[in-house]
């Protein structure tokens, strides 16, 4: 009877794993790994400690250091892995998708350097890059060298990128890239605010908070509270992201 409970445990742990596995950022998961790891071994320790049993284990982990260290390596593969579980459609939950062309509604925001996209339903981020040596490519091909110098770049040219390309570093990587980013936390250009680099058109608008052409406001006010609830500063988001998508409820809305 314990195996077929054992079983079902298993099945009910993948089938909640999987979407919060592939919604979530790569950083995240592998500090949840660890933390699970460390607390499961705390717990294995006193429980072979209370039963005697602890002798024998030491020869065992000894044979297992060279498996941890390959699983250690395996931890570097999450994004690659996440990539693929999203290609092959696995993960998602029922009724995940988007209202517009049957795949995850996603928002778009633009800036002189970068095209970002915002997922409504994960609250992933990814975008390309539209100027200078890494024209083309995609956020998340990208290794930290590469990213911290594009936001090197940002810091130079264009706050907003960096400020935008930032909150894609938080949410993607984690704090840990921080340690290796010798320069300052971007803020708005002097005299700019936080808003955008020119007026917002409806066009604009209507891509940033996902919605076609004809949204009601229903739709709009729909859209707008997904993305606050992913995108607020206090839940992973920036100021500039919530300035964005604020004006853009507001023109749609002709508040």
């Amino acid at each position: 009877m314990w195996r077929v409970l054992l079983l079902v445990g298993v099945i009910a742990l993948v089938f909640w794993g999987l979407p919060w596995f592939r919604r979530t950022p790569p950083a995240q998961v592998a500090a949840v790994l660890r933390k699970v790891a460390l607390y499961g071994g705390i717990g294995l320790l006193l429980v072979l400690v209370v039963t005697g049993r602890l002798n024998p284990i030491f020869a065992a982990l000894a044979a297992a250091v060279p498996a941890l260290l390959r699983l250690a390596q395996l931890a570097r593969l999450l994004p690659a892995l996440q990539q693929l579980l999203r290609g092959l459609g696995l993960g998602g939950l029922p009724g995940a998708a988007g209202a517009l062309g049957g795949g995850p509604q996603a928002s778009a925001i633009r800036t002189r350097l970068l095209d970002m996209t915002l997922e409504h339903a994960s609250g992933r981020m990814d975008g390309s890059v539209r100027e200078g040596p890494l024209a083309g490519r995609r956020l998340s091909e990208l290794s930290l060298s590469e990213l911290l110098a594009l936001l090197g770049q940002c810091r130079a040219q264009d706050p907003q990128s960096a400020t935008l390309l930032e909150t894609y570093l938080d949410r993607e990587r984690g704090d840990a890239w921080r340690d290796q980013d010798p320069g300052p936390r971007a803020g708005p250009s002097p005299g700019t605010g936080l808003g955008a680099n020119t007026r917002m058109d409806r066009d604009e608008a209507l891509r940033i908070l996902g919605l076609a052409e004809g949204a009601s406001d229903e739709e709009v006010r729909a859209a707008h509270r997904r993305l606050m609830q992913r995108f607020h500063p206090d839940r992973g988001g920036s100021d500039y992201l919530a300035a964005k998508i604020n004006e853009a409820k507001r023109l749609l809305l002709k508040e």
